[in-house]
């Protein structure tokens, strides 16, 4: 939060979207819209350059999209971080500095509003954008003056917004489908944490394409292709598509009409025409749905409700089909082009501890994979990916693999850095390489283990240690983060460097359940050495929630095993000393210190790298 001398200044979220873009504060115990110089919430996602070389933003600009689209651009939030630039007039634009201006926009009609300076915003994102676009965000918010303090995605802000209205404990996922991105996110609500258990995406797949479905089979019925139409025309037929499909929500049949050359052509359009040529889109759709379940190890069964967000899902067609795959209804909360701006509200109000909000959590997950290219021996050329983060992994996190020399004699090691879901590792995002000296010995004989320690923000601390020398080395992949953020970032990542078997309340654990595997009954200790097992595996799984989860669950059960008076004719479990504990463990504070060969804890993975 920005603070000059003792006044807190206002922090505000922007949805940017793809079509449409919302600010959003919290103030007066909530979350508050902010209306642009138009009156509305909604500004279009929109860029214009006039005759002569004025840039022009939102409603003015789209309504330039018809009458002058080669000097109008729309969508440009698909191509963040692809340095793909965009042409107006003989003057070309990145996406993000396109972007810079709807957010400069947005900042400065809330500024009027409020009648208070701005300098710090929460941003949303696509689940699914990767580092490069997530930046590219960023960027753009330094290009518009202000500091993005936090980048938040898009589906999480929307499971926010409707688990602090709804405020009951449930699974949920939320369908956020925008003008251009799709992404579905698995949420655990309770208590006042809202915890991402999966996602998955497309920035490739949105209601525009709907727009483009309906235009492509006009043209095709009326035997023509868009290279029969100029740049207008086209612009003046998608308008119209996009007009058929908003219709359709409110009348069974539309007569769409569009104007070629000199002649007028038409179609009629209904919702069951609609559905049959859009089966291949409803398809990616069950696929990105499907795939967010399995990657939560959940089934429709198991999801409690179902949160609509984003502008294309107020499509009668989209809520229709999510009905039928769900066998439920859907929850439509209020407007769905406003949910995701409403829950950055409430990030915001989080951010400044506002008091009824402050204790409200959002976690978020990685939604790629992280991890280093590997020696592939049948084929050198390409190199194999070894994950040492996991996509859908809790953050912040760190994690740690081991690694061998690849041949003999091997004087130094490459670490390829890569962010993707791909075998090989060139197929995938490459963030960086990091070149390191290790003694030269026979092939297999030498290590590296690799530390990643990763926040949604993106920056990624790279630790790379020589196991024979004990030699540490710190490298940040910080994708171009200003100097003054990126040491803050780092003495935070810096906590999470020790690996769960060396925090001392699960080394407490595991002491106790040896102690009681060699005091029990033969008849129990079956129980007890599965217990190690699978207090085992969370640790080896090093994700905090889950080994959190199970060590409560320990606690219990352990005490009640342990348990027994032999002067009490009938033990009963439920008189036992549950205070002690408390007291036991308040005394015995968590230890997040460990010295340098505790944390560099040998793992068992065996890889070997390319040099």
């Amino acid at each position: 939060m920005v603070i000059r001398g003792e006044e807190k200044m206002t922090v505000i979220g922007i949805d940017l979207g793809t079509t449409n873009s919302l600010g959003c504060v919290y103030r007066n115990g909530k979350a508050e819209l902010i209306p642009n110089a138009y009156g509305s919430y909604l500004t279009p996602s929109v860029v214009s350059m006039t005759e002569d070389g004025k840039l022009i933003v939102g409603q003015p600009a789209k309504d330039r999209l018809i009458t002058h689209p080669e000097r109008t651009v729309s969508s440009f939030k698909k191509d963040m971080g692809t340095g793909r630039s965009w042409k107006l007039g003989e003057k070309s634009f990145l996406p993000e500095e396109l972007s810079s201006l709807v957010i400069r926009s947005i900042v400065e009609d809330a500024q009027n509003y409020l009648g208070e300076e701005i300098e710090e915003a929460v941003i949303s994102v696509p689940a699914y954008f990767h580092d490069e676009q997530r930046v590219a965000v960023k960027r753009a918010g330094v290009l518009a003056g202000i500091c993005v303090e936090r980048i938040i995605n898009e589906p999480s802000a929307a499971a926010l917004a409707s688990y602090f209205t709804a405020n009951e404990e449930q699974n949920m996922l939320v369908f956020d489908f925008g003008g251009g991105t799709l992404d579905v996110s698995l949420v655990d609500c309770f208590d006042t944490m809202v915890e991402i258990v999966s996602v998955a995406g497309n920035n490739r797949l949105g209601g525009d394409d709907f727009d483009r479905l309906i235009a492509e089979h006009f043209l095709r019925e009326h035997g023509m292709g868009r290279q029969q139409l100029c740049a207008q025309e086209y612009a003046v037929l998608l308008k119209q598509a996009e007009r058929c499909k908003k219709l359709l929500s409110q009348q069974e049949e539309v007569v769409m009409h569009a104007t070629v050359g000199d002649r007028v052509y038409e179609s009629t359009y209904t919702m069951d025409r609609l559905f049959e040529e859009s089966k291949d889109l409803l398809k990616e759709i069950r696929q990105v749905i499907g795939r967010a379940l399995k990657d939560g190890k959940m089934t429709i069964h198991d999801v409690d409700l179902v949160v609509m967000a984003g502008g294309s899902s107020k499509m009668p067609l989209i809520q229709k089909y999510i009905r039928h795959l769900f066998h439920k209804a859907p929850m439509v909360q209020g407007n769905c082009d406003e949910l995701i701006a409403l829950g950055l509200g409430l990030v915001c109000g989080v951010k400044e501890r506002k008091e009824e909000i402050k204790d409200y959590i959002l976690t978020d997950i990685c939604p790629f994979s992280l991890g280093v290219a590997t020696i592939n021996e049948a084929d050198p050329d390409r190199a194999y990916m070894a994950n040492i983060i996991n996509r859908n992994t809790v953050l912040p996190c760190s994690r740690v693999r081991r690694f061998y020399t690849a041949s003999d004699q091997q004087d130094y090691v490459v670490v390829e850095v890569h962010q993707g879901e791909n075998t090989y590792a060139q197929d995938n995002l490459l963030l960086g390489k990091i070149e390191i000296s290790v003694p030269p010995k026979p092939k297999g004989k030498e290590a590296v283990d690799v530390r990643f320690t990763y926040d949604i923000n993106g920056i990624l601390v790279v630790d790379t240690r020589v196991v024979s020398t004990g030699v540490v080395k710190t490298h940040i992949i910080s994708q171009k983060i200003p100097e003054a953020e990126l040491e803050e970032r780092v003495r935070e990542l810096e906590k999470l460097k020790v690996h769960p078997r060396d925090l001392s309340e699960n080394q407490q654990m595991m002491e106790r359940l040896e102690a009681l595997y060699q005091e029990v009954y033969p008849e129990q200790k079956e129980q007890v050495q599965q217990m190690i097992r699978t207090f085992e595996e969370f640790l080896d799984g090093q994700n905090p929630r889950q080994i959190q989860g199970y060590r409560r669950y320990l606690e219990k059960a352990v005490s009640v095993l342990e348990y027994y008076d032999p002067f009490e004719e009938e033990f009963d479990a439920s008189e036992s000393d549950w205070d002690l504990w408390d007291e036991e463990e308040a005394q015995d504070p968590d230890n997040e210190e460990t010295d340098e060969e505790e944390f560099w804890k040998k793992e068992g993975d065996d890889h070997s790298w390319t040099s």
